[in-house]
């Protein structure tokens, strides 16, 4: 029975840059399970450290503190793709893209991993045009290819560059490649943004994906803010529209998304926003 209440429940998950960075896996999954969340939501970021969790066994580490600490690590953010992106100009880069995601899915396949978000970018350090559009579009569909054989869903993330940084954008990505296993996993923090900058209604972006919408980041933004804000500190994201649309979708799984800086009241930080989070998906 108390298994059964659980899953009832809404899984709230945190991003690991969320914990200091100096934890051990072990003692972050450790904290945020004692702090209430659900799940932790795994980084695989485009720095040297991150990006070489996929080889260097990190991946079976991972899977014996999710059993020992009795945590779920049910998401993945693969944002390494900013350095190696699907649509860079150079040919060794993109061979590198389709290796780390390779890379990515036997990780999440070792841990049950269910999402992998990607970024919604064709590049990010390179200057975006028909080419890297193109690029991006053949490498997606062998991306998602890959992850049909694992069972792994791909979603991406709705972005503060213009290739993809709404719903509707996603969708024109998710319709062409037409699988089941790519979706959209949206921020609702860049959402709001966009819908600023468009002077478009979040919600109705939102419907735009009904269906296809298997996650959502919360995250607090402003205009031309796009990270590095603490829940309840003044931004304009709409949390209650938008998770209503969401669980009307029958959206289930949510992240908050923030950043520790090294902050010595890292824990009181923690606990403010999973107790912010978790007032809005009553």
């Amino acid at each position: 029975m108390e298994k059964m209440l659980i899953m009832d429940k809404i899984n709230l998950g945190i991003y690991e840059k969320a914990l200091p960075n100096r934890l051990d896996i072990n003692e972050k999954l450790k904290l945020a399970k004692k702090i209430g969340f659900n799940q932790l939501e795994i980084s695989i970021d485009e720095s040297d450290e991150k990006l070489n969790r996929l080889t260097n066994g990190f991946s079976k580490k991972l899977l014996k503190a999710q059993i020992d600490n009795d945590m779920r690590v049910r998401t993945m953010c693969l944002s390494g793709h900013r350095k190696y992106p699907f649509g860079s100009n150079d040919e060794q880069i993109r061979k590198k893209s389709l290796d780390i995601m390779q890379k990515a899915l036997e990780f999440a396949d070792i841990n049950s991993i269910k999402i992998i978000q990607l970024a919604g970018y064709d590049v990010y350090y390179e200057k975006s045009n028909n080419e890297t559009k193109k690029y991006f579009i053949e490498n997606l569909f062998k991306a998602v290819d890959f992850a049909s054989k694992y069972g792994v869903i791909l979603a991406f993330e709705t972005m503060e560059t213009e290739f993809m940084d709404t719903v509707e954008k996603a969708m024109e990505y998710v319709n062409l490649v037409d699988s089941p296993y790519l979706g959209i996993y949206p921020d609702i923090g860049n959402l709001k943004n966009a819908s600023v900058k468009y002077n478009e209604d979040v919600v109705k972006d939102l419907k735009k994906g009904k269906g296809h919408i298997f996650a959502a980041h919360l995250k607090e933004t402003n205009p031309g803010i796009y990270r590095d804000m603490q829940f309840g500190s003044g931004g304009h994201t709409e949390y209650e529209r938008c998770i209503k649309e969401l669980k009307n979708q029958k959206v289930q799984i949510y992240t908050g998304e923030f950043w520790d800086h090294g902050e010595e009241n890292y824990k009181e930080i923690i606990k403010n926003s999973y107790e912010f989070l978790s007032e809005k998906l009553k």
